[in-house]
């Protein structure tokens, strides 16, 4: 492929008959914000080819891509026009591409060698490559470094909070020192005398609290390593505020552990500008110096730092130990808002890593996941949200069973107007986690809580809290405001509500395991059970299929990409899809969902395929496949119901992304007989123009319990995608049996018309388990299940629908919810590729004047 790239007179080859390449590795890193100097533009189009899509602004972060044909390895640069790829996991590690067009790029501005840029590629959606790679050769690049621009270093692939990559020492090496020949100053005295200084006499001080990494960079600034790190230090006089900037936190930060003492020859002393990193103001009963702060640098001056060992600690030195705050789950319910504690207990519930993207960025993310924590001192656990504190070897190996430190976190605690009450536990900047396997060493260990949570646990039967053990799901708390105006105000977003056409653009806009969630004006018109059982969770990578269905809009596609044997192909230029308006009714096509957002198939409903009809809900303009399959082992209720439910009819094949000439049999899907659909939506369903369909729900969204045996496994299923190739552990299909159900396999179909009647969107609602009710939130227990019972044993009638949708008001009843105006409000994440889950989380009337005038 390279020499074929150097011969070509434009450094551009096209390579049709290229094999397949695993991709062993993805770098992210900051981008340059200008193009590369001497980098060749965009290869015009052929005759034939999609038309060049219009120039995108300047991506925020460039992506490396490590690929092998089983003998070589080489280094490519992704071109920025891929980047979409990676955004929505279609281009992960272990999966194998062909590679059709690339160039070769060289810096104008610098001497040396050039690096290969790949400009189109297919993703083969075979299996994805399992097997340990043999020994390989470099082919070309042998640079450790980006391949793009002058970055140093690279970024963590989902976040930038993680510290990733060889740069960052694990532990610096300790120096020889002894501090009796130093002389010494005080915190005290540095604080009074700092001003009318310029250098300043050696500190030695404890580290009292750590907070994550901090990444600065922007695409045009010149760092090398913009990172920084705040830690809280003491010595005998009091505490200050330490910042560890740029290259020093790859080399420090790891070393730098809560209870370090510190020897600080040469440092910086500035005024302090930043209130938000000071600690809680009752965490320590000492004095903090506020008005300034210590700060370790490269240069001016730069710094010189030692690690004082612990058994060289001397007692005369009177450095303060780390002292904690550690609270048991009764003393929770009566500590205020935003007070910081740390807690330790047994973890019972762990969920899926998502992503949250911060405020006024395009592509920065959170990354956080929910946890709950019990430690004997109450029924209620501990509600605890976990956002990644720079640990991630750590947070991503958290799971039931194992014992977990919290430290520094914050109370948040939801008051509704109606007097229900939620509290859980978020983190802070400075909080630090810790599990099994890490406790070791650490200054809490000395804690009385602590000392008392173990000696509980040792009188403890494992079993028993194993077989309550619960991993992943869609996660319902904390629960909503019961009004939209206090649903408004608690928003950070600055548009509450959009138009429901654009529910569409918002869910195709998501990135990998991104959560969001949006608001908009319907009217609920239709709403049906849905049990799904003789399922199994499948760990073969069987993906359920989701529909989109719309009535006069669809998206035209090329006879060849009806059927696309197992392939997508992506071109640099992009895809492009024209709209056109749909044949009529008899004829309508039905457009089913993909697993690429740009592609879809269409398949023309005719009396050869005819579809059941059997309830007016129930009738859909096409058959629609539900593949929870082999998800989980039968449950004793819903063998029970099997009077009760009818089975749905042969479907359309598309599994694999291909579309079959026949039906095949797929897992029992029960529609439970109680339905509900109002007059209105049965006048206007059929002459809609358009009709969008995300109620499918996959098995991830379903929480399952957990099992040791295959913890490994279940860990990686619910982190998120590995940035470098790992052989893969997967359980055969016997093994995979041994996933049971954690909540009744069923859900509910909300059909939610428009306001003006002409656009549609059906949705998912979950019903809330008995794992995740909270003491004092009528909210939670619309959908109890203490006894096991199947929510679809309820009749869903006029007098009980209010209920089942978590209304505000218990007494609005169906017949007044007929053509009237609501705020729903979904919740929506990208589980993967075109799996989107999407649910309806609660709905508003629109009752208060105040909140008509406000949106």
């Amino acid at each position: 492929m390279l020499g074929e790239v150097l011969k070509a007179s434009s450094l551009r080859v096209s390579l049709p008959e290229a094999p397949p390449v695993t991709v062993l590795l993805l770098q992210r890193y900051m981008a340059d914000g200008m193009p590369l100097a001497g980098a060749p533009g965009p290869a015009p189009p052929q005759a034939g080819a999609p038309c060049p899509a219009q120039a995108a602004p300047c991506p925020s972060y460039f992506y490396d891509m490590t690929v092998t044909d089983g003998i070589f390895w080489e280094k490519c640069h992704l071109d920025p026009q891929l980047n979409g790829l990676i955004h929505q996991n279609k281009l992960g590690c272990g999966m194998q591409v062909k590679i059709a067009q690339c160039s070769y790029v060289y810096n104008e501005k610098r001497l040396g060698r050039g690096f290969l840029c790949i400009e189109q590629l297919e993703v083969l959606e075979g299996p994805a490559f399992t097997d340990a790679p043999p020994q390989l050769k470099v082919c070309h690049v042998k640079s450790t470094l980006p391949l793009k621009g002058g970055k140093k270093h690279y970024l963590p692939l989902w976040n930038n909070d993680d510290p990733c990559g060889d740069m960052w020492v694990e532990k610096t090496p300790l120096r020889e020192v002894s501090v009796d020949e130093f002389k010494l100053t005080s915190l005290f005295h540095l604080a009074m005398t700092w001003e009318t200084r310029i250098n300043f006499q050696p500190l030695l001080v404890r580290i009292i609290h750590k907070s994550r990494l901090r990444y600065y960079g922007k695409p045009k600034t010149k760092l090398d390593v913009p990172y920084q790190a705040y830690f809280d230090v003491a010595d005998h006089s009091g505490m200050v505020l330490m910042v560890l900037w740029g290259s020093l936190c790859p080399e420090w930060y790891h070393s730098m552990k809560i209870g370090t003492v510190l020897l600080l020859e040469k440092y910086a002393v500035k005024k302090s500008l930043s209130s938000k990193t000071q600690s809680s103001p009752g965490d320590l009963q000492m004095k903090r110096f506020c008005s300034i702060e210590i700060a370790l640098n490269v240069r001016d001056p730069p710094a010189k730092i030692n690690i004082i060992p612990e058994n060289k600690i001397k007692p005369e030195w009177k450095l303060p130990e780390v002292e904690y705050q550690f609270i048991t789950r009764s003393e929770l319910d009566e500590l205020a808002q935003n007070h910081f504690c740390d807690i330790i207990g047994l973890v019972q519930y762990v969920g899926r890593i998502e992503r949250k993207r911060k405020k006024g960025c395009v592509d920065d993310f959170w990354t956080y996941r929910w946890v709950h924590v019990i430690d004997g001192t109450s029924e209620q656990p501990f509600i605890v949200e976990l956002f990644a504190t720079s640990q991630p070897d750590i947070f991503e190996q958290i799971h039931p069973m194992t014992y977990l430190v919290c430290t520094q976190m914050r109370v948040e605690r939801n008051i509704s107007e109606n007097g229900s009450n939620t509290v859980y536990l978020t983190t802070s900047l400075k909080s630090q986690i810790f599990i099994t396997g890490w406790h070791k060493g650490q200054p809490y260990t000395k804690d009385p809580k602590v000392k008392n949570f173990i000696q509980w646990m040792k009188t403890q039967e494992e079993a028993s809290y194993m077989d309550r053990s619960i991993i992943g799901g869609y996660y319902l708390l904390p629960p909503l405001p019961d009004t939209f105006l206090e649903y408004c105000k608690n928003i950070k977003e600055e548009l509450a509500l959009i138009a429901i056409s654009e529910t569409e653009k918002e869910i195709d806009s998501l990135h990998y395991r991104e959560q969001k969630r949006i608001a908009f004006q319907g009217i609920i018109s239709a709403i049906r059970c849905v049990s799904c059982s003789s399922t199994s969770q499948d760990a073969s990578g069987v993906r359920p299929m989701q529909i989109k269905k719309r009535s006069s809009v669809c998206t035209s596609v090329s006879e060849t990409d009806h059927i696309n044997k197992g392939r997508r192909k992506y071109q640099q230029a992009g895809e492009s899809a024209s709209k056109q308006k749909s044949p009529p009714l008899e004829q309508r096509n039905i457009v089913t969902r993909s697993c690429t957002k740009r592609q879809i198939a269409t398949v023309e409903a005719t009396d050869h395929h005819p579809v059941p009809s059997q309830h007016s809900y129930l009738t859909r303009a096409a058959s629609k496949k539900r593949m929870l399959r082999k998800f989980l082992q039968d449950n004793s209720h819903a063998k029970k119901e099997s009077k009760e439910v009818m089975e749905t009819a042969q479907t359309y094949e598309t599994g694999n992304k291909e579309i079959a000439d026949g039906f095949k049999e797929v897992h029992t899907q029960r529609m439970c007989h109680n339905s509900w659909e109002s007059v209105l939506w049965t006048a206007v369903k059929d002459n809609l123009t358009q009709h969008l369909n995300f109620s499918n729900v996959f098995p991830e969204s379903f929480p399952c319990k957990f099992n040791y045996i295959h913890k490994e496994f279940l860990m990686k299923q619910y982190n998120l995608q590995a940035a470098k190739f790992k052989p893969k552990e997967r359980p055969t299909s016997g093994e995979m049996n041994h996933f049971e159900s954690a909540c009744p396999l069923e859900y509910y179909e909300v059909a939610i018309l428009g306001i003006n009647h002409d656009v549609a969107i059906e949705v998912a609602l979950l019903h809330d388990s008995y794992l995740f009710q909270v003491k004092d939130t009528p909210q939670n227990a619309v959908f109890s299940h203490v006894s096991g019972t199947s929510s679809c044993q309820e009749t869903i009638n006029q007098e009980g629908f209010s209920e089942l949708l978590s209304l505000s008001d218990e007494d609005v009843k169906a017949a007044a919810l007929e053509n009237q105006r609501v705020v729903c409000i979904l919740d929506i994440c990208s589980l993967d590729k075109d799996k989107t889950e999407v649910f309806l989380r609660k709905i508003y009337k629109i009752t208060d004047v105040n909140v008509v005038n406000q949106t």
